[in-house]
């Protein structure tokens, strides 16, 4: 078998990667200013090397194989690697003036997880571009597997063998009911009590609609949705107009709530939502990445 010498071959390096993360040659060969021929050539030229197949191709639509999945893994954190190489040579330095960090997270996390860690980063690194992805925690993650974001800060039920995950902070689970509500008389509520209203909640991809379920599914109880609901401040907005109520993560509870609904501690029913940051495994992390992740742990020590 030849041997692949990588310090020769990063242009078709990148190809490959770009293409996994893409899906196909053409939005390949738009990310990397060249024609699709000249990406497909380079791939060839790839699988010519390691006598192997990397995609099968079906048509336009490409399907890694298993080989291309390995060498994917190899492949990224080098070409990550390079294409960072001012960064960390600046901040080797100690001089990180320059660079660019794109985070994925859904809206409450940036509302009331994140200010303030940004709010130190901006200041401490001010020449370093941040961009926020505000997306669901699955669109999250598949922007972190594709290398669309360095990073994402979520919470998760359960972790894949290709992310790494490490919690930072834990909020309770509360129930929110408009004020006055029959369940705020009850001393103790129960999962049964919650069962007999209708409940407000995200949307069914959200990991908060996988918890409840299981939780409810767990003690025999059934659940009755009247209202779907994109984010918490939507669904603390139809909470207050009384169309149902909710349980969510304390994170998103204000004093200012405070006046408008009823929050109830469910300690005794749901466990408390770990978040953290979410990386693809075996990245090579940019500095304003780990920049950012070191003042994100030191805050909330």
């Amino acid at each position: 078998m030849k041997y692949l010498k990588t310090c020769n071959y990063l242009k078709e390096l990148r190809a490959f990667c770009i293409t996994y993360q893409e899906g196909n040659m053409s939005k390949a060969s738009e990310v990397l200013f060249a024609s699709q021929p000249t990406i497909s050539l380079q791939i060839k030229k790839l699988e010519s090397e390691l006598e192997t197949k990397l995609f099968e191709r079906r048509g336009p639509k490409l399907k890694i194989t298993t080989e291309g999945e390995i060498l994917y893994q190899i492949a990224s954190p080098l070409v990550q690697g390079i294409d960072h190489i001012k960064d960390d040579f600046i901040a080797q330095q100690g001089n990180l003036v320059t660079g660019e960090l794109t985070i994925a997270a859904e809206e409450s996390t940036i509302l009331y997880t994140l200010p303030e860690p940004i709010d130190i980063f901006v200041k401490e690194y001010p020449g370093i571009r941040l961009k926020l992805s505000n997306v669901t925690g699955i669109n999250g993650r598949e922007q972190v597997l594709s290398d669309e974001v360095d990073l994402a800060v979520s919470s998760m039920l359960d972790t894949p063998t290709n992310l790494d995950y490490t919690p930072f902070i834990a909020y309770p689970t509360v129930l929110i009911t408009p004020l006055n509500h029959p369940l705020t008389k009850l001393k103790q509520v129960t999962i049964k009590d919650i069962g007999k209203y209708k409940l407000i909640l995200p949307p069914s991809e959200f990991s908060s609609w996988r918890l409840i379920k299981m939780v409810f599914n767990l003690n025999g109880v059934n659940f009755d949705v009247a209202l779907e609901a994109g984010g918490w401040e939507v669904v603390k907005k139809f909470v207050t107009k009384e169309l149902g109520i909710s349980i969510v993560t304390s994170i998103c509870i204000t004093e200012e709530d405070n006046k408008s609904f009823t929050t109830i501690p469910l300690d005794n029913i749901f466990p408390s939502r770990q978040y953290g940051v979410v990386t693809r495994k075996q990245k090579v992390l940019s500095s304003p990445a780990q920049s950012f992740i070191s003042i994100l742990f030191d805050y909330y020590a």
